[in-house]
């Protein structure tokens, strides 16, 4: 068996392997099913309707929209599947630079998926090391040996040289091979020929011994037998009677042949060895642009985590977050900053519409009856009868939380109102004017749940006022930034409701929601000269209607604003007036934010935000109250 039969038939294990008929074709199953999406990092993970059929993977807004075409797809030939190392209901797919983060309902689903896709690959011939077979072609030793040649010949410029050379290599070889094949014959017949001489030989001493009487007393008989035999023996050991090979002539040849082998060679290897020189620095070249390639990419690499914002839910607030600190604080002062331009832009544009129509002249009545009422308005209608009077506010009023409010409110007059100005485990952190910021560290499994307190004076509102604003969710959207949407999930009695709210996302920090109970109360005195005391305070409970969902971290928090409000007598009869009041604002926070924010930054978010917070719902109750009947 020859090289290239040998070759091809090792080659040929393809034709071994089991085929499947055309007609008869055993497809692998398609796979359907909603999965989880990361989509940005404003909406998150959002559900999608993903298809795996004909090795691609596709996904659709919901099943219903399929015939409208899908919204993205993957072809999964080179795609790279990559379980989440903790996450066990996620995997991503990657295809060069587009990434899928997806998330099963479980693992067993995610299990499900992965091997549904590693099937679908293997079938397309990129799945296995064993398909890979059906891809190749299977080149036999004489052309793959000579497209080798070719490639690696070729490739040389002005390289025709060591073409020529190895062409005339090919021709001393052949040119070789018949001269050992006429040698081995001239040899062979040379063999023969001694065998039948030597046989010859031995026959013609038997003769001469049978003669041997018979022969003269001279010798002359025998004399010309032996001269005859010694002739036949000599002519049958002539090269010229060995098949007419001139064994002088192809030696000559030999030896020439052998000498152009040797000097094709040597200049084979000059050729060869100058070319190793060009090759060489062609290679060094192309090394150190490689070194620069690898320095450029761990450069821009390095640049990219560098910066504020990533794309992937791995760059977000979680327990195996890709982002430092120092990144995460970086991101969320930078959003901080976003939002404050665009609350200064919104604040402008309400004072120029306000500067505008402050002399036209409103009719409630016909606007009214003309233009439809938004949920808001009506409230706001509904709001502008008469409160109720401060006596209704006195008790925690009759539903299954009175209780709790009622222990809450004495907790927070017990505790809240005492001074902390010489308490060491208080730092101030923010004092501006009037306003005072305190705070005290601390942590609870890794968690910031650092009590704030303020106090805050505030000249022209009553207590009643600035309770009233911060409490009627009628003007929460007026002085509340902080707030993407919210909504009474049930209302208790006049001064108690449960409300649910959500706050506006700051990446990389997760969204977070929180429900709670607020009720507003005035103190009663215990003294004449005790101070107008009314108070709102809002704690976390649990609702049927508003449970935790995986879209917001769910917050707890404790808070209360008690405010206290101090009169100075009017000069002579005069009747008090706004210049007459003062409202002494305490604020105390208990927030525990859940999730895997770090420290640092929820601290430092804490002490920017909350001073922000105060002057700004005041100086709205200022705002609000100018000009309008004193409320106490």
């Amino acid at each position: 068996m020859s090289d290239n039969q040998s070759w091809n038939s090792s080659g040929s294990e393809e034709d071994m392997e089991p085929r499947e008929d055309p007609g008869h074709h055993v497809g692998i199953a398609d796979l359907s099913g909603v999965l989880s999406k990361w989509t940005n990092y404003i909406h998150g993970w959002q559900d999608r309707w993903v298809v795996l059929k004909n090795n691609t993977l596709s996904y659709y807004k919901s099943q219903d929209e399929t015939e409208y075409g899908c919204r993205g797809s993957l072809c999964l030939s080179k795609a790279v599947i990559t379980p989440h190392e903790f996450d066990e209901c996620r995997l991503d797919i990657s295809v060069n630079d587009s990434v899928w983060y997806l998330r099963a309902q479980d693992p067993d689903h995610r299990h499900q998926w992965i091997d549904s896709i590693e099937l679908h690959r293997a079938d397309s011939g990129y799945g296995s090391e064993s398909s890979l077979r059906r891809h190749g072609s299977m080149l036999s030793l004489t052309s793959a040996t000579s497209g080798y040649s070719a490639t690696s010949t070729s490739s040389f410029k002005k390289g025709h040289s060591l073409r020529e050379k190895l062409a005339e290599m090919e021709t001393f070889r052949d040119i070789l091979c018949r001269q050992v094949d006429t040698l081995q014959k001239y040899f062979d017949g040379c063999a023969d020929a001694v065998c039948k001489d030597e046989l010859q030989r031995d026959k013609i001493m038997e003769d001469d011994e049978d003669d041997f009487p018979n022969t003269r007393t001279d010798g002359e008989f025998l004399h010309n037998n032996n001269n005859g035999s010694k002739e036949k023996l000599f002519q049958s050991l002539s090269p010229k009677g060995i098949n007419g090979i001139d064994f002088k002539g192809e030696a000559i040849t030999f030896k020439a042949t052998t000498a152009g082998i040797l000097a094709t060679l040597s200049h084979c290897i000059d050729l060869m060895v100058k070319r190793e020189d060009s090759w060489q620095k062609r290679l060094d070249k192309e090394m150190e642009k490689r070194r620069r390639i690898e320095d450029g990419y761990k450069s821009a690499l390095n640049d990219l985590k560098k910066k504020s914002h990533f794309g992937g839910p791995d760059y977000e607030e979680g327990p195996n977050s890709l982002i430092n600190e120092d990144e995460f604080f970086d991101a969320v002062e930078a959003a901080l900053d976003r939002q404050d331009k665009i609350e200064e832009q919104v604040r402008n544009d309400a004072e120029k519409r306000r500067l505008k129509g402050r002399d036209a002249v409103r009719l409630p009545d016909i606007s009214l009856s003309v233009c439809p009422q938004s949920q808001t308005e009506k409230t706001r209608i509904q709001r502008s009868s008469p409160l109720p009077s401060g006596d209704a506010y006195s008790t925690a009023g009759a539903h299954r939380f009175s209780d709790k409010v009622e222990e809450m409110v004495q907790n927070h007059m017990t505790y809240s109102l005492q001074d902390v100005g010489g308490d060491a485990n208080w730092q101030l952190v923010v004092e501006e004017g009037e306003m005072k910021v305190y705070r005290r560290e601390v942590e609870e499994n890794g968690i910031v749940l650092d009590p704030l307190k303020a106090t805050h004076s505030v000249k022209g509102v009553t207590g009643h006022e600035v309770c009233h604003y911060f409490w009627d969710t009628t003007y929460r959207n007026d002085w509340e930034t902080t707030i993407e949407n919210f909504n009474v999930v049930e209302t208790l009695s006049d001064s108690a409701v449960i409300i649910y709210q959500t706050h506006k996302r700051v990446w990389p920090a997760s969204q977070r929601d929180v429900l709670y109970l607020s009720a507003m109360r005035k103190i009663t005195a215990t003294n004449e000269n005790d101070p107008d005391t009314w108070l709102v305070c809002n704690f976390s409970v649990d609702h049927d209607e508003a449970q935790p969902s995986s879209r917001c971290v769910r917050a707890k928090i404790n808070i209360a604003m008690i405010c206290q409000t101090l009169v100075s007598p009017p000069e002579g009869d005069k009747e008090i007036s706004r210049d007459n009041i003062l409202c002494k604002i305490t604020y105390v926070a208990n927030v525990n934010p859940g999730g895997w924010a770090p420290a640092s930054v929820l601290r430092a978010v804490a002490k920017r935000e909350y001073p922000k917070f105060l002057k700004r719902f005041t100086s709205y109750v200022q705002e609000k109250t100018t000009g309008k009947p004193i409320l106490f």
